[in-house]
């Protein structure tokens, strides 16, 4: 309920459920709290226009709701919020106080998709150019080829685990891809079985001519190997990444999509060119792509806040 308004008397009903609740499901008190606050909620919007409880609509919930969003709420409070009115009125249905279940099919406002989550320019320069002394000079080079095409080429994890050394009628067979360091490019197989072709810069060809000097054979002739001489998996990769950007003194763990949201998002913001970046991550819609123009404001929005001398306000005398 809002802060100094007085929460509205429950008809008996409400307080039949919240008895219920509290006896036969044996709620904790903080939940049977939460419940009892859902429908304080309930019978105020019941309250305002001028219904009892079990008079109310799927109509009425779905304009409550709205309100409810309309006043800030989120989508994920809302749900919590419908879930507690959808149990009440599941109670009453079977109790003979309701006909049907008004809640039933009212859903939640969908919440927003979080935004990816990039690196800035200098931290995937660190994380690439990281060298730890002491580590094993294999794991280092394969691990350095690893950051240097997943950032580089905006590579998914999957398609960088399904690399060949070279191409072949097995890997065009079984929809794997391969690196053709002659040309500078890497040959993908992607989502829904759309295959593409993406540039390999000097980097990231540096750090893979210097992995393939120490590799060794494989099996599959894969281009990423474990220890065992084996096609390194997804979840190594994502293991091995979370390691080193420990190491690498970087303040939020990296896996691998947040270095293709990186690769992303400075392309972007280098080029301001959608089309070309939608073709080199392989998006089917630019819809998808257009994310990444959400974070180039947000990095445009900070440059501004940090360096315009009206961003910000004076600070107090």
């Amino acid at each position: 309920m809002e802060e100094g308004r007085a929460a509205p008397t429950l008809p008996a009903e409400a307080l039949r459920y919240l008895e219920h609740v509290r006896v036969e499901k044996r709620l904790a008190a903080r939940t049977l709290t939460l419940y009892t606050l859902d429908l304080e909620r309930l019978a105020a919007m019941a309250a305002g226009v001028g219904l009892p409880l079990e008079r109310l609509t799927s109509a009425h919930i779905r304009r409550f709701v709205a309100q409810m969003h309309a006043g800030g709420r989120s989508g994920r409070g809302i749900a919590l919020i419908l879930s507690g009115w959808r149990g009440f009125y599941a109670w009453a249905a079977r109790q003979g106080l309701v006909p049907h279940n008004p809640v039933q099919d009212v859903r939640a406002p969908k919440a927003p998709k979080p935004l990816p989550k990039a690196l800035g320019v200098d931290d995937a320069v660190r994380l690439a150019e990281h060298e730890q002394a002491g580590a094993d000079p294999w794991l280092e080079a394969r691990d350095a080829a690893m950051v240097e095409l997943l950032y580089g080429c905006g590579l998914r994890v999957g398609e960088l685990v399904g690399l060949d050394l070279a191409a072949s009628p097995a890997a065009h067979r079984q929809g794997r891809g391969w690196v053709d360091l002659e040309a500078g490019e890497a040959h993908v197989f992607g989502k829904g079985s759309k295959r593409r072709s993406v540039p390999v810069g000097r980097a990231a060809a540096d750090a893979l001519r210097a992995w393939l000097a120490v590799r060794g054979p494989a099996a599959d002739g894969a281009l990423f190997l474990s220890r065992r001489g084996a096609r390194l998996s997804a979840q190594s990769v994502w293991q091995r990444l979370r390691q080193r950007s420990q190491l690498a003194g970087l303040s939020t763990p990296v896996h691998p999509h947040m270095l293709r949201h990186s690769f992303a998002s400075h392309l972007l913001q280098s080029s301001g060119d959608l089309r070309a970046v939608q073709e080199l991550l392989g998006h089917a819609s630019i819809t998808t792509t257009q994310v990444y123009t959400r974070l180039d404001f947000q990095h445009l929005a900070r440059v501004y806040d940090q360096a315009h001398p009206r961003a910000r306000k004076k600070p107090a005398p």
